[in-house]
Formats: structure tokens, sequence, C-alpha cells
């Protein structure tokens, strides 16, 4: 009984975990927007000294919803792949998290700060 336990339960394991990948579709990419966020570093007598730390809005559509990701480049140099308005791309998204396929295959992470339906046209 137990010789046939073990790869009943190596098979349910492996194919949930399977079952639990995400597939993904393909989106419009609506708008690419550089904009940066102010932070207060110090202040010197009552006057702020702030830092811009620059980050890309992305804007994509995915059948009849739009997604509004946020990416943080980790230094200056750091720049999205050549993405314009009306390009297709390959999109994942979870509850906190956008995934879009760069073209050299990788994921690139992008927080999700907005999901809304469509304008319809």
């Amino acid at each position: 009984m137990m010789k046939w336990l073990i790869p009943i339960f190596v098979c349910v394991v492996v194919s949930s975990a399977i079952a639990a990948q995400k597939t993904y579709d393909t989106a419009t990419i609506i708008d690419i927007q550089q904009k940066a966020h102010t932070r207060v570093l110090y202040y010197l007598v009552n006057t702020p000294v702030t830092q811009d730390d620059p980050y890309y809005e992305v804007s994509v559509q995915v059948k009849d919803a739009v997604f509004v990701g946020e990416y943080t480049p980790r230094h200056s140099d750091d720049t999205l792949p050549d993405w314009k308005a009306g390009d297709k791309v390959q999109v994942r998204a979870d509850k906190h998290h956008l995934y879009l396929k760069t073209p050299g295959g990788s994921d690139l992470d992008l927080a999700l700060v907005k999901r809304a339906p469509a304008a319809k046209q």
C-alpha cells in the first residue's frame, strides 16, 4: 500500500504545481511615461533637501482590462526595452505584480498600481 501512495502523492504535487503556473496573455502597450518620486533626504534650517527617484509607468490593455504598473530601475542607467505605444507584449498579472516578457525572454517585474476596465470604442 505504501509503495503506491508515494508515486501518487508525487504526481498530485507535480500536476498541481504545473496547473498553478500562470499563462501569459497578449497585451497592447497603451502608454509609457517616465516620472519621478520626490523624497526628502533631510532638512537644512527648515528647508527640505529632496531627491527625485525616476520610475516608469507602463499602461497595457489585456482584452477588456487596462493594467498600470510601475517599474523602478535599480540604477539610473537602467531603462525599459525599446517599447512604444501600440506594441504587442506577453503579460502576466497577479494580485500585486505585472510581469512583461522582454524581447530577451526574461520577465520585467512591475508593481501593479491600477486595474480598470478598458474604455469602450
